[in-house]
């Protein structure tokens, strides 16, 4: 068993002296750091920090780290926040008619190979029953059938209910209204069948074959108000050629689309995502 950590993501105009006052908070309390990365972005002049201690001999208690850290923030201007290596956020997830993504999802959650709980898949169609069975989670079919504000209530219900911390659109083609996106803002992962900006909105892969491209790619990104434009965590691209008709095209990139928003899912629930306006800082 691995020792509780507390991460510590900070970010905040690029000055001398921010490592050595944070890292000297730590060791004053008893911490022992186990992970340090830094990123600075001369463009904006904007400094990223990631710091990793264990808990175990730290003097503080976990509600007290961030009070007792105020002094060393507002001296760097810092935005700041703190995670736990053993909290496990509770997902809830959102899927249409595709199930690939669901099922790589469920299978890595049931694996061990993320660090969350997932107790609840939504469903406007009815095609995830029998895999919510098997993998044990919690199932609604909520259609749409033309009341689509009323529908989307329920789906915020069903969340609630469930504390859903971390909302994941795996292939849910639905858009969400801004009050949804606001309720959860910094909290819904999208996957995009499209490598972003390119070929935004509906049917990218029919969009893709109209344009001849070489290359395909799918994003994971935190949805907001604004479709298929908030911050970029993962991307990944795949060669394709003439011969590939959309289908083709479909099925290369269903392999991209369950990988990436695995990775995506992955670096939020780690607490190694910073967002910085519409980009973000992703570390290892």
């Amino acid at each position: 068993m691995l020792p509780t950590t507390a991460r510590l993501l900070v970010s905040c105009p690029d000055q001398p002296g921010i490592i050595a006052a944070t890292t000297a908070f730590v060791a004053e309390h008893g911490g022992n750091i186990v992970g340090l990365q830094q990123h600075t972005d001369h463009t904006d002049g904007a400094f990223f920090l990631r710091v990793e201690f264990e808990l175990d001999g730290f003097d503080l208690p976990r509600d007290g780290i961030l009070r007792a850290f105020a002094p060393v923030a507002e001296r760097f201007a810092m935005d700041v926040s703190v995670g736990w290596s053993d909290h496990r956020p509770r997902i809830g997830l959102l899927a249409s008619r595709e199930p690939h993504c669901v099922h790589d999802l469920l299978h890595r959650w049931r694996e061990g190979e993320l660090g969350a709980d997932i107790p609840v898949l939504v469903s406007n169609h009815a095609h995830h029953a029998d895999a919510a069975v098997w993998f044990g989670v919690e199932y609604h079919h909520l259609p749409v059938d033309g009341e689509k504000a009323a529908q989307e209530q329920r789906v915020r219900e069903v969340l609630r209910a469930h504390d859903v911390e971390l909302v994941v659109l795996a292939r849910y083609m639905q858009i969400l209204s801004a009050e949804f996106c606001a309720e959860w803002r910094g909290r819904i992962i999208n996957i995009h069948h499209s490598f972003l900006p390119s070929f935004q909105g509906p049917r990218p892969y029919h969009q893709a074959h109209e344009r001849g491209v070489k290359i395909i790619g799918v994003t994971a990104h935190y949805a907001t108000e604004v479709l298929d434009d908030g911050p970029i965590i993962d991307q990944d691209v795949i060669r394709v050629s003439h011969r590939d008709d959309v289908d083709d095209l479909r099925r290369k990139g269903r392999d991209l689309e369950t990988t990436v928003l695995a990775r995506a899912v992955r670096a939020h629930v780690e607490h190694r995502v910073l967002v910085y306006g519409r980009r973000t800082v992703v570390f290892d």
